[in-house]
């Protein structure tokens, strides 16, 4: 081996043995920094420029440690310091049940005294619509056995009940709707001397009157629309509530009937709300198996009439019980079959648009201008079709009715007028304004008057005494005096039962239906009787 090759042997160890020692020795930052901004000066795909992004991370690794938590802890102060955006609000109800005001108080109802009621007014009618026996059949079908009691509510409860199906009916919400709509501490004295008349008189069995599926569910309807509900959630009256919804479901054939005619039509009505009320699986039941009657039975013009058959006419106050029953179980969801229901109101609107008389009004089997155009006027408000020209006309044409109790002061509308103003009311409330604030000013006073009052008749379930009240007409239709009581009461519950159709939240539009042009010819109808002796 020459000289020269042994130093460059050496020299290449030495050298190695430096790289060695670069490797085990770690630079200082500044050196590190000075060799990174070194490289980062050199070709992209040399060795050092490699070297130079890894020594970036290596650097940047530490602070972005440090500097990125402490910057996102300075974004949450500021978030949480700043302000907040506007809330949009929902017209909805929040119940907080320990500052709800107690309206149950156990006022007297008001002394007997003579309201003073002056009006000129006429009214002109083409139609007397009389309340006699029906022309029906009684279903002989087996009762449908229940799998247990009705005290089994399901106690569905939520913090958000959406106003316009029955979170007004209680609590303060009744107290506010009444002060804003006309009523006041006198007619709701008057309503509970009747809901305490109503109890008093109700069968063992649950059941009311000589005519009990249609009077009960009646009842039922005027305990419903106070807020009262089965078992203990209403402590004065929630047995009496049980025992009827007990008695209407007891009385359903297994074909879905509960009765006949109208009776079947209106327990419906009382077993929807009832099931809106209260969740019960067999409420449930029993009110899906009596919408099915309806649904089915209705006929190609939309309408029904006694036999709930397709092959019937459109008899408009027929109509009224099975339209007020559907549109009460869609707001309850209480049917199984949602489209065919919601088919079944569109068809009605045009059933009641059948009869509607061109100028204003509704008549019994097709058009007119008598005492069941408020019928048609309800109806189709609660179908949302209160704007429609067949109800807004038909509205002025109301307008020349007085407000009255018996039928001779009502100047010109014949039959049960209470029967007519029962709709009368509530389309009057629904229109509301000038037209809802006149007939209120006037109808609350004479009604008011006309409760027969008796003194001390009824102990509460506190042991309290009160005094209890009922209305009777004079005319000789119908089941009297339940009839008369649980219609006028439903009147004087008007301002808190549902809010006003005017509002959004209280109905849903339905308006895909076309109004239908009403045949121009009119038909000429003396002491048409509408069969409600049996009902």
């Amino acid at each position: 081996m020459t000289e020269n090759t042994s130093d460059q042997f050496v020299e290449d160890i030495d050298k190695g043995l430096d790289e060695i020692d670069e490797l085990f020795n770690e630079d200082g930052f500044f050196k590190r920094f000075s060799k990174m901004i070194k490289g980062f000066g050199s070709p992209r795909n040399s060795r050092e420029f490699k070297a130079a992004k890894i020594e970036a991370q290596r650097l940047v690794a530490p602070a972005a440690a440090v500097i990125i938590p402490v910057v996102s802890i300075a974004l949450l102060a500021v978030l949480a310091t700043g302000s907040s955006s506007p809330t949009h609000l929902v017209d909805v109800e929040y119940l907080e049940p320990d500052k709800v005001e107690d309206l149950d108080h156990d006022e007297p109802p008001p002394p007997e005294q003579v309201f003073e009621f002056d009006t000129d007014m006429t009214l002109d009618t083409d139609v007397r619509v009389n309340i006699e026996a029906p022309v029906t059949t009684t279903s002989t079908q087996p009762m449908t056995a229940k799998p247990s009691s009705i005290d089994a509510v399901q106690q569905v409860k939520s913090p958000v009940i959406m106003r316009g199906i029955y979170g007004n009916r209680t609590g303060g919400m009744k107290g506010t709707l009444m002060s804003k709509f006309g009523g006041d501490a006198q007619t709701e004295a008057a309503v509970m001397a009747a809901l305490r008349w109503l109890k008093k008189n109700q069968r063992a069995n649950g059941s009311w009157a000589k005519n009990p599926q249609a009077m009960t569910g009646l009842a039922l309807l005027t305990f419903l629309a106070h807020g009262e509900k089965p078992g203990s959630a209403s402590p004065e009256f929630g047995e009496t509530v049980q025992k009827a919804i007990e008695y209407l479901i007891k009385a359903q054939a297994a074909n879905g009937r509960v009765g006949s005619s109208y009776a079947h039509c209106i327990a419906t009505y009382a077993l929807c709300e009832a099931y809106g009320m209260t969740m019960n699986p067999n409420v449930k039941e029993a009110a899906d198996k009596a919408l099915n009657v309806i649904v089915s039975g209705q006929n190609p013009q939309g309408g029904w009439r006694y036999a709930l058959l397709p092959t019937d006419e459109s008899d408009t106050s027929v109509m009224g019980w099975c339209a007020q029953a559907l549109k009460a179980g869609q707001l309850a969801n209480a049917y199984y079959d949602k489209e065919a229901l919601d088919v079944a109101i569109k068809k009605a609107i045009r059933g009641f648009q059948g009869n509607y008389k061109k100028g204003g009004g509704f008549g019994y089997c097709g058009p007119g201008a008598g005492g069941l155009s408020s019928v048609g006027v309800l109806c189709l408000q609660l179908m949302g079709q209160g704007s429609s020209r067949e109800a807004t006309s038909t509205l002025e044409l109301m307008d020349s009715w007085p407000p009255a109790f018996y039928t001779a002061d009502a100047k010109g509308i014949g039959g049960s007028l209470q029967y007519y103003y029962y709709y009368a009311t509530q389309a009057k409330f629904h229109a509301g304004g000038k037209r809802w604030t006149s007939w209120n000013s006037k109808m609350k006073p004479i009604y008011l008057k006309e409760l027969k009052i008796q003194k001390n008749a009824y102990t509460d379930h506190e042991g309290k005494t009160h005094d209890i009240g009922h209305w009777e007409n004079t005319d000789n239709y119908s089941d009297r005096p339940v009839m008369d009581t649980c219609l006028a009461a439903l009147q004087l519950m008007v301002y808190y039962r549902n809010l006003p159709t005017t509002q959004a939240s209280a109905v849903r539009d339905d308006s895909s239906v076309t109004t239908a042009d009403a045949a121009t010819s009119t038909i000429e109808m003396d002491d048409i009787r509408v069969d409600l002796g049996n009902l």
